[in-house]
């Protein structure tokens, strides 16, 4: 950090921020410019890009990675959500390379998806059938079309700033890629106005597509009667009523739904339960997913050569059933709700406006005063306070994405939370000032 944050205005601190974080990593900077000669931005992945460049990850341990330059950092990035368990959990190491010993692309059914699909359906109340995907964005798509299908209704009931995808994106990134469904956008968290659209629209709304606490959007958990009034209206017009728990499912030993006391028809997965590897799947009420199962002769295909791919399937089963126990689940998240509580306390004592919003193991740093409750709110906050916040504690060793989202890892402890607290603390002493 420089000694005069003080002193200047935020784009002043910001444009000293990004100089020091260029002059601090030269190989990533070259790794970045090699990578644009044939991937356009340098990367394949629009979240990773952010300016000066983003680092270039070399290797990761635990809850550490490291970059290019030799830089060993805590990683609070955590792949988006789905870094749940660590990176090379040795359990989940071993389970795949007993996996790679057998054969990797098999072509048949195999034992293993059989049983990660019993342990997904003990687990989350919503699941009574479920099939498996590669991704959470397919198992979204899959949900809204089985939905349509079901129905015989063409059009989706989404909320404005939630992303479910990158072809079912309705925020930050735009609509201009998303698949061609017909959709009628509402404000999260606003149960009268919600209703109000479900019943203008209700004759031609397949589904309502919800995450109970919204991620990218801003880690704004959905109010109880919010939850209630959307299970209460579709369940009258015979609407399909979708949870994309594909991050939230990490907040609770059987999902966020088990905590809200609320039964979605549908409910999508992925991230962490592929243990690390590529996965994603949905599932719910077992009179919509029979309709999948195809001996019958109304069947609805469902594709995909790497569905139950064994290296997938090892890991998920190894994480669920070996790893993240219900005890261990509700200890990340007591952990989570202790260190989001710990950071809004600096933030008062420190008396620069904002908060740290979010549910257990997942939270987002909001640098602006005023109250959350849907993902337009999180406008407010400058983005270049985002920038000079992710730039000033990755100089302190702390890994964090330009949102500010913070997703922990299970092998954090208490030796980790303190240095991200006093990481954000320092950033709050030297630019509180700029922030307010």
């Amino acid at each position: 950090m420089s000694n005069s944050g003080t002193n200047l205005d935020l784009e002043t601190a910001l444009r000293g921020a990004e100089a020091r974080y260029a002059a601090a990593n030269p190989a990533s900077r070259a790794a970045f410019e090699a990578a644009q000669a044939h991937m356009p931005g340098g990367n394949t992945r629009s979240v990773l890009y952010y300016p000066p460049f983003p680092l270039t990850l070399t290797g990761g341990e635990g809850c550490h990675v490291t970059d290019a330059d030799g830089h060993r950092y805590i990683d609070t990035i955590s792949e988006q959500t789905a870094g749940l368990y660590g990176h090379s959990n040795p359990t989940i190491e071993r389970a795949v390379i007993e996996a790679l010993r057998h054969g990797i692309v098999l072509g048949g059914p195999t034992p293993r998806e059989a049983e990660l699909a019993d342990l997904m359906c003990g687990r989350f109340p919503a699941l009574e059938q479920v099939r498996f995907t590669n991704s959470g964005t397919e198992a979204n798509l899959y949900a809204v079309c089985a939905a349509r299908a079901v129905t015989g209704r063409p059009a989706l009931l989404a909320f404005e700033g939630s992303y479910h995808g990158g072809v079912l994106s309705f925020g930050g990134y735009g609509a201009a890629m998303n698949a061609p469904f017909p959709a009628v956008l509402a404000p999260y968290n606003d149960p009268a106005r919600t209703l109000e659209l479900i019943e203008a629209h209700a004759g031609e709304l397949a589904a309502v597509l919800l995450e109970p606490m919204v991620g990218s959007g801003g880690c704004i958990r959905a109010d109880d009667e919010f939850v209630r009034a959307l299970r209460e209206a579709t369940a009258r017009h015979g609407i399909v009523l979708i949870f994309d728990e594909v991050m939230t499912s990490r907040l609770a030993p059987g999902g966020l739904h088990s905590v809200l006391g609320v039964q979605p028809d549908l409910l999508c997965l992925g991230k962490y339960l592929g243990g690390g590897l590529s996965f994603g799947a949905f599932g719910g009420r077992a009179e919509i997913m029979a309709r999948f199962d195809p001996a019958r002769p109304d069947a609805f295909g469902h594709a995909g050569t790497f569905n139950n791919n064994v290296l997938s399937m090892a890991a998920g089963i190894a994480g669920l059933r070996d790893v993240l126990t219900p005890e261990a689940s509700l200890r990340i998240n007591r952990d989570g709700d202790r260190l989001r509580a710990r950071l809004n306390g600096l933030l008062a004592a420190r008396g620069v406006p904002g908060t740290v919003t979010g549910y257990g193991s997942m939270m987002m740093i909001q640098l602006a005063e005023g109250t959350y409750l849907r993902p337009r709110d999180t406008a407010r906050v400058p983005p270049a306070a985002r920038a000079l916040c992710q730039l000033e504690m990755i100089a302190q060793g702390i890994y964090v994405s330009r949102r500010n989202m913070f997703n922990l890892s299970l092998p954090m402890g208490d030796a980790e939370f303190d240095r991200i607290a006093g990481a954000f603390d320092a950033f709050l002493a030297e630019y509180g000032r700029v922030l307010g």
